[in-house]
């Protein structure tokens, strides 16, 4: 029978929409498979702490999400590939029924990693049937869910990194998962002198603002108040954090908080996360292996309550997450990404590097500052601030230069509780246990690192944990109140 011109166009309005579709679905699906690339299979079944999954879960359980949420509903009559998978493979969706302890993932040797490799490759040629023989009233109830499922393999993608990083850093051997990139900023790049960015009060719209795709907890949008404040120009650097140890910050009460305190001394934490002394020396382990310590880097592996304690000897704040996004809401996205595969902040460029970085619209005005410690603890000392010319600092025409790396390299600690906002419901069913049951003893951070997928990033994206993690990357950018 003959196809009808209506029946033609119809198909090929399908087609349109089902393409970019199953590219961008392909593209990150191989991204995963790419990061995993290199890795033995001894490598992708150890969990070094209960936070960590083993890389191989990380492969089935992103597998598992498109099988659950997309092709159960969708494909009449679907078998799964096992049936058992759902109980192993499934995280926290507890509407999507039970689920194997988090902590014993590293112990679950079968499926191998080569059938995982299998399931992947099963459901990814389920998807492609079903998107590509999907007209468009089916493609526009699939799309959303897709999209989701495409989002949560970039989180996951993330978490492969900062987990197999954790990993393979208990190995004395120092194993490297990536080599150090070529055109990776060389050694002995200084970064700049820290400047604070000075913004005026203002009622901004804060979340998304529905175009295209965010996570439930970046809505409602909606107005909130934003007092004066300013924001330092950069991320602090390893370099001024190594100031903050030498000063015996690790060893001073009056600049943590009390769970950081406790937190602190039971772990017996000295430095950041995978730091060591050698020779008198800081080194630090990387994906590119083992390392001095780059004291130009921005630094990382931070937790929270870390943050507020070198912002308190310092003589700064954490920013909120309202401040954070009002700065950055004129600032294109660009940074140090997971495609880069760097995998490892990288210094600021200097300003003379930055001449020629496009125009954006930070709408502040700059005043350099140099970072002192707190004689006094928590907040009780206002840092030396160098106005240039011994005059006040006078309003620059608004440069993207002003604010260096809001996006990517770390993710930047706000002094946000993760809390919905106004007007927040969480959805019903399994896809409503994403975000919104987490609103609890978790903090926000900001902007992405150098693990997170360019195109996942969003200036709206929340992103949260509990303030004593620090396997993420995670690092400090601080803020200031006007009365200084």
């Amino acid at each position: 029978m003959e196809e009808t011109p209506a029946a033609s166009m119809r198909a090929g309005a399908a087609r349109s929409r089902s393409e970019p579709l199953l590219a961008r679905f392909h593209q990150v699906r191989n991204f995963t498979n790419a990061l995993s690339h290199g890795l033995a299979p001894e490598d992708c079944v150890v969990q070094s702490m209960p936070d960590v999954s083993p890389t191989k879960w990380h492969l089935a359980h992103t597998t598992w999400f498109f099988e659950t949420f997309v092709l159960k509903k969708w494909v009449a009559g679907f078998r799964p590939v096992n049936p058992q998978y759902a109980f192993l493979f499934n995280s926290y969706y507890n509407a999507a029924g039970d689920m194997h302890r988090r902590d014993l993932r590293g112990l679950i040797s079968r499926p191998t990693v080569d059938e995982t490799q299998a399931y992947r490759c099963a459901i990814d040629e389920e998807i492609e049937s079903l998107i590509g023989s999907a007209d468009e009233n089916l493609l526009s109830e699939i799309e959303p869910l897709l999209i989701l499922g495409i989002h949560h393999e970039q989180q996951h993608q993330e978490l492969l990194v900062t987990d197999i990083k954790h990993v393979l850093a208990q190995n004395p051997l120092h194993p490297v998962f990536r080599a150090r990139p070529p055109d990776a900023l060389a050694d002995g790049w200084a970064s700049g002198p820290c400047q604070f960015i000075e913004f005026d009060e203002a009622i901004i719209d804060i979340g998304h603002d529905g175009n295209g795709f965010a996570y439930d907890n970046e809505s409602p949008r909606h107005r909130a108040l934003v007092l004066p404040f300013s924001l330092a120009s950069r991320p602090v650097t390893n370099g001024e954090y190594i100031a903050f140890i030498e000063d015996n910050g690790y060893a001073r009460p009056e600049f943590w908080l009390s769970l950081g305190w406790m937190t602190m001394n039971e772990q017996r934490w000295p430095a950041p996360l995978y730091w060591m002394k050698r020779d008198g020396e800081w080194w630090n382990y990387t994906l590119s292996g083992f390392r001095p310590v780059d004291p130009n880097e921005p630094v990382t592996h931070i937790s929270y309550v870390e943050a507020d304690a070198f912002a308190n000897w310092s003589g700064a704040r954490l920013p909120t997450e309202f401040e954070w996004e009002r700065a950055v809401a004129n600032i294109d996205i660009d940074g140090n990404f997971a495609e880069t595969e760097a995998f490892h902040p990288l210094p600021s460029l200097p300003r003379s590097a930055r001449a020629s970085l496009p125009a954006g619209e930070s709408g502040g005005r700059r005043v350099d500052v140099a970072m002192q410690p707190s004689p006094t603890g928590r907040g009780g000392h206002r840092p030396r601030v160098a106005w240039e010319s011994g005059r006040e600092a006078v309003r620059e025409a608004p440069g993207q230069g002003n604010l260096q790396q809001m996006f990517g390299d770390v993710w930047e600690w706000t002094r946000s509780s993760y809390s919905p906002y106004p007007g927040y419901r969480a959805a019903p069913g399994a896809l409503g246990e994403y975000n919104g049951k987490f609103m609890c003893n978790q903090y926000v951070f900001r902007g992405g690192s150098c693990a997170t997928s360019r195109t996942h990033i969003r200036r709206t994206y929340r992103n949260f944990f509990q303030p004593e993690k620090r396997w993420k990357f995670t690092g400090i950018r601080l803020a200031r109140d006007p009365q200084w």
